[in-house]
């Protein structure tokens, strides 16, 4: 399946956009208190950029790859699939990794927290994705 430039974009853009407003909301604003609690994200000012641009090097990677997943063909399902390995993948390492490397308060407070943020945020990344590469 081949991936124009446009489309690589709007890619990028579809998990960049909801991974960055869910992001923000979600860590600063719904459940900061929790957050600050489990003393997990200690920085007293996050850094905003360095952030925006682990989640850009991440929707260029997502872009990518799809591609070569979709070449059996497309569909929502599909997309949603692939998106929800991704997460998992991420996961692994924004949470696992984590809770291995650095005190938290309450280790199951940290997994359903999180785990919930990445199925929300990929399920609706694999949905963008979807909409993106529907004919």
């Amino acid at each position: 399946m081949k991936t124009t430039f446009s489309r690589f974009t709007l890619m990028v853009l579809a998990y960049l956009v909801p991974t960055m407003i869910l992001g923000m909301v979600w860590h600063f604003v719904w459940f900061s208190e929790l957050y600050e609690n489990l003393g997990i994200y200690n920085r007293k000012d996050p850094i905003i950029p360095l952030g925006f641009t682990s989640m850009f090097f991440q929707g260029i990677i997502i872009a990518y790859l799809y591609p070569y997943y979709a070449e059996q063909g497309h569909s929502i399902i599909r997309s949603l699939k692939f998106s929800l390995i991704m997460g998992f993948f991420l996961f692994t390492v924004s949470t696992l990794a984590n809770a291995a490397k650095i005190e938290v308060t309450s280790m199951p407070s940290w997994l359903w927290v999180q785990s919930l943020f990445t199925l929300i945020q990929f399920i609706v990344v694999g949905f963008l994705i979807g909409l993106v590469f529907k004919k």
